[in-house]
């Protein structure tokens, strides 16, 4: 009985070192388990009242636009040209990023079945209002995972 879970295990360490593997150079700043944890419920929450811009050509329109968010992206995009130019969007207009391992968990996490290479969590949804609670609940993850990223910004360069 221990050896099926015990496989499993093993099974999860050998996706876990692929995700890894299949990194593009420009990654950084990654995200570690305990971040990208947090950063992938964000997403989640984020989507489920609405607050989420998916796909590279959104969050750019988003942007260029001028909303304010906190921008995830996929580690394993490629070709990756399709992203570079995204990081270097959100720095000129002083919105936090951070690199995810899987496009995969990223998609699953902004309700797609469909693998997406960035999105964009906004602070307020682009259509209607949500509740106060919900929006207070939305602001201090959104909040902290701001301070994680920068911390982590901060101590790369």
């Amino acid at each position: 009985m221990g050896s099926d879970s015990e496989n499993e295990r093993n099974a999860q360490e050998e996706r876990e070192k692929k995700k890894l593997l299949a990194l593009a150079p420009i990654a950084k700043p990654l995200a570690g388990k305990k971040l990208c944890k947090h950063t992938l419920k964000l997403v989640r929450r984020a989507a489920e009242h609405k607050c989420l811009k998916r796909g590279v050509k959104e969050v750019v329109k988003s942007i260029r636009r001028g909303n304010k968010g906190l921008c995830v992206i996929a580690g394993n995009i490629s070709p990756i040209d399709v992203i570079t130019h995204v990081p270097i969007l959100c720095e000129e207009a002083n919105i936090p990023y951070i690199y995810v391992p899987s496009k995969e968990d990223l998609a699953n996490a902004g309700a797609t079945k469909r693998p997406t290479c960035c999105v964009l969590v906004l602070t307020k949804p682009t259509k209607g209002e949500i509740a106060k609670e919900e929006q207070e609940k939305l602001k201090g993850d959104y909040d902290q995972v701001a301070s994680d990223i920068s911390e982590i910004a901060n101590s790369m360069f």
